[in-house]
């Protein structure tokens, strides 16, 4: 018999994933398999392999350094090149010292939970939200998720009256909120977050006494006219998680990191990183990578460019299939409004049509009750690979029958 808690993380094994791996074992080509699975389920950049190849598959010389034990919450190497790195993209001085480099920002999320809360106290999250906040602020805390629900009407645009409102009521019933967790820029919705909203949001925050975790995980992959704000100069119980999984397209590596300015936060979060610790020889590459900073801005440069021209073709796809969206200027997914295909209202009909779209479009795009949305209704396409993959995959959507009126 195994304990409880790892009985509620084995419980935790969601039906997206037995979708993912259905569709990867099957997948579509145009001549071989016609009739294969078109996987856009998967937020990954697969439009940069070209650009990144050279430099992560050329031979590298290793020293004995990087071959033995090292401090595990990252090299000293690495965590300068990150830091040098991240003051560039966050437009404001990050020191080595403020960084605690993980296996990846999944872990550095969790990390952050674990150190911000006491089993049973509640993270407010404004909703839709990453689906695998679910799992990652709450199983190993033993912390509760406490939905803030944007409103479809405004696109789900960041509101933080809701935000507070959403603390205020929980407070009244008697529960403790400890932290507010934002996704920035947004994932599903693919929104960056104005600096007036964000403010506004800092501004909450402060008033009712919570820290804030920023996933900017995307903060280098803005192709849209919003610039990107981070949110780390919003004071010292500001705490910002990135990785190389997104910008730098390679998620498969697992390095993250988290960056705080609270001497008792990254203490813990040191402590904690004894058990997510990151190979030196991945740390080698990847300082190595950073250290050319011409290559580095050229080829974050690139992808912009390539997501915005991919945004401009999923947008026209869909257009022309009839499928409504929420407008997106960063990430790698569109948010796709399938309200008019269900065949009945309510979660229900969104899981028969998720059913529909996988198993008679043979396409795996995630449904919103994975994202905890507000509605149902609503679904994560992922835009970021072969374009012709994309326009296939959005004609199939569009040419299923829709639900009744």
């Amino acid at each position: 018999m195994v304990a409880k808690r790892a009985a509620a993380l084995a419980g935790h094994v969601p039906a997206i994933a037995a979708a993912h791996l259905r569709a990867e074992a099957d997948p579509y080509h145009p001549v071989a398999n016609p009739g294969g699975f078109l996987n856009l389920g998967t937020a990954e950049n697969r439009l940069v392999w070209d650009l990144l190849a050279g430099r992560v598959t050329a031979p590298r010389r290793l020293t004995p350094a990087d071959v033995r034990y090292g401090p595990l919450h990252g090299s000293r190497k690495l965590r300068e090149a990150t830091a040098a790195q991240l003051s560039r993209l966050l437009n404001t001085a990050v020191d080595a010292d403020e960084l605690v480099v993980v296996s990846g920002a999944s872990a550095a999320l969790d990390i952050a939970a674990s150190v911000l809360c006491d089993p049973g106290d509640a993270v407010v999250v404004p909703a839709p939200y990453y689906g695998a906040l679910e799992v990652l602020l709450t199983v190993r805390s033993g912390a509760r998720l406490l939905p803030a629900p944007m409103r479809a009407a405004d696109g789900f645009r960041l509101d933080p009256a809701v935000v507070a409102e959403t603390v205020v009521a929980a407070r009244r019933r008697g529960e403790t909120v400890r932290a507010l967790v934002l996704t920035s820029p947004d994932n599903p919705t693919g929104r960056v977050h104005p600096p007036g909203a964000l403010r506004e949001l800092l501004a909450v925050a402060a008033r009712l006494d919570l820290d804030v975790v920023a996933d900017e995980i995307y903060a280098g992959s803005v192709f849209g006219p919003v610039p990107f704000t981070s949110v780390l100069d919003g004071g010292p119980r500001v705490h910002v998680v990135w990785g190389f999984a997104k910008d730098f397209g390679l998620p498969g590596l697992k390095v993250g990191a988290l960056c705080s300015r609270d001497p008792e936060v990254l203490a813990a979060a040191r402590a904690l990183a004894y058990f997510a610790p990151v190979s030196s020889d991945t740390q080698a590459l990847l300082a190595g990578l950073l250290a050319d900073g011409d290559w580095v801005r050229g080829y974050l440069d690139a992808s912009r460019a390539r997501l915005g021209a991919a945004y401009t073709g999923v947008t026209a796809a869909l257009a022309d299939a009839g499928v409504p969206h929420v407008p997106a200027g960063a990430g790698f997914s569109v948010w796709l409004d399938l309200r008019a295909w269900l065949a009945e209202p309510g979660t229900p009909g969104e899981h028969e049509l998720w059913r529909r779209i996988l198993d008679s479009a043979r396409v795996n795009v995630l449904p919103g009750s994975a994202f905890g949305a507000p509605e149902p209704g609503w679904f994560r396409l992922c835009f970021a690979t072969d374009a012709a993959l994309v326009r296939e995959a959005v004609r199939r959507l569009g040419a299923l029958p829709r639900g009744p009126r």
